[in-house]
C-alpha cells in the first residue's frame, strides 16, 4: 500500500473549493436576514434546547454552493457524469426537499416517500452493476438494503442536529478524515475533491453555528449531509476506495448515539417513532447547561481518539475491525448511560 499520494487536485478544483467556502460565509450572513424577514425561525418548544428564537434552514446555503461547485467541476470535465448525478443533482434535490420541510413541515409519510426517491436516485446512478459486485447477496436484497440504508442515513444525520455545532463539526471532521484516508491510499481524486468541498462549505457555515449558534442548518443541511455521506459510503465501499470498517470508525460517535438511542427507545417508549430529545448529547447539554461543552467534547473525542483509529485501520487493514470496535464502544457506553434511560422524552 502506498503511503503518500502522487495525485493532485488541479487549480480549477482548488478555486472551486476556496470560492465555495468564502461565498458560504457571505451567503449565511445574507440568508440570516432573509430568514428573519420571512419568519423562517426555530421557535421555542418542549424539544428545543436553545433559549431564543433562531433562524433555521441555513444549510440551504452550503448545500446549494456545494451543488453549484460540483456542477462547475462537471461542466469543466473534472468529474464524471455518474459523480455529478449522484452528488451534484442528488445533493441539490436533497437540500431542496429539506428546505421545503423547514418552511412547510412536510407530513411524515410524504417525507418517507421523498427519502425513498432520493435513495433510489443514488442507487440508480450506481449503475446497478456496482451492486452486482456483492456476489454473495441477491441483487434485489442488495438494492432494498441500499435503499433502507440511504433513508436511515438521512434520518440519522438529522437526529444528530440537536445542539449547536454538532452536525456541522461532525461533517467537517468526517470529510477531512476520509480525504486523508484517500490521500494515504492514493484513492480517487474525484472523491477527495468532494470531501474537501464538503469541509470547505460547511466550514463557512460553522462560523455561525458553533455554540452559541446564531443560525441552524435545519433539514436543508442535515438531510443533504445524510444523503451525501450515505451516497459516498455506498460509492466508495463498492469501488473499494474506503472500507466499510473505516466508515464505521469515522462515524464512531454518531453511529453509536443514533443506533443505541433508537434501540433503547423501541424497548422503553411505546411511541418510539415520535420526535424526541433523548439522545445522550442532548441530555448532557441539559445537564451541563452548555452546548459548547458537549460539542467540544465530541469534537475532541473525534480528533484525539477517532482520527488515529481511522488512520491505523488504513495503515494496518488487518486491524480495521478492532479499530471500529474501539471507536464505537466508548460512545455506546456513554449513550447507554445518558440516553433514553436518563430521559426518553
Amino acid at each position: 500500500m502506498a503511503i503518500i499520494s502522487s495525485m493532485k487536485i488541479d487549480l480549477m478544483a482548488i478555486l472551486c473549493i476556496v470560492l465555495a467556502g468564502v461565498v458560504t460565509y457571505g451567503g449565511v450572513i445574507l440568508y440570516k436576514k432573509i430568514a428573519i424577514n420571512f419568519g423562517i425561525i426555530s421557535n421555542l418548544n418542549y424539544r428545543t434546547l436553545h433559549e431564543v428564537p433562531t433562524p433555521r434552514g441555513g444549510g440551504i446555503v452550503f448545500s446549494l454552493l456545494f451543488s453549484f461547485a460540483i456542477f462547475a467541476l462537471w461542466y469543466s470535465d473534472r468529474i464524471s457524469d455518474q459523480v455529478f448525478c449522484i452528488f451534484g443533482l442528488g445533493g441539490f434535490f436533497a437540500t431542496l426537499f429539506g428546505f421545503i420541510d423547514d418552511v412547510k413541515n412536510i407530513k411524515a409519510k410524504i417525507k418517507l416517500a421523498i427519502q425513498l426517491l432520493l435513495g433510489g436516485w443514488a442507487v440508480y446512478w450506481l449503475e446497478y452493476g456496482d451492486l452486482l459486485l456483492l456476489e454473495s447477496i441477491p441483487f434485489l436484497i442488495a438494492t432494498l438494503t441500499a435503499l433502507f440504508f440511504m433513508v436511515w442515513m438521512m434520518n440519522a444525520y438529522n437526529f444528530m442536529d440537536g445542539i449547536d455545532g454538532m452536525a456541522a463539526s461532525g461533517a467537517i471532521f468526517i470529510s477531512l478524515t476520509l480525504a486523508t484516508v484517500l490521500f494515504l491510499t492514493e484513492g480517487s481524486v474525484e472523491i477527495i475533491t468532494i470531501f474537501i468541498l464538503i469541509a470547505a462549505t460547511v466550514s463557512g457555515f460553522m462560523f455561525f453555528n458553533w455554540p452559541p449558534a446564531t443560525i441552524f442548518m435545519g433539514d436543508a443541511g442535515s438531510v443533504f449531509l445524510g444523503y451525501i455521506f450515505g451516497s459516498l459510503l455506498l460509492f466508495t465501499v463498492l469501488n473499494n476506495d474506503i472500507s466499510i470498517w473505516s466508515w464505521i470508525t469515522v462515524f464512531g460517535y454518531f453511529f453509536a448515539d443514533t443506533t443505541v438511542t433508537q434501540i433503547m427507545r423501541v424497548i422503553l417508549v411505546k411511541k418510539w417513532y415520535l420526535a424526541h430529545r433523548s439522545h445522550a448529547y442532548q441530555n448532557l447539554a441539559r445537564i451541563t447547561g452548555s452546548h459548547l461543552k458537549v460539542t467540544g467534547a465530541v469534537t475532541l473525542y473525534n480528533i484525539i481518539w477517532i482520527f488515529p483509529l481511522v488512520v491505523w485501520s488504513v495503515l494496518q487493514p488487518e486491524m480495521e475491525v478492532v479499530a471500529a470496535i474501539l471507536a464505537v464502544v466508548p460512545a455506546m457506553i456513554v449513550t447507554y448511560k445518558y440516553g433514553p434511560l436518563l430521559s426518553s422524552s
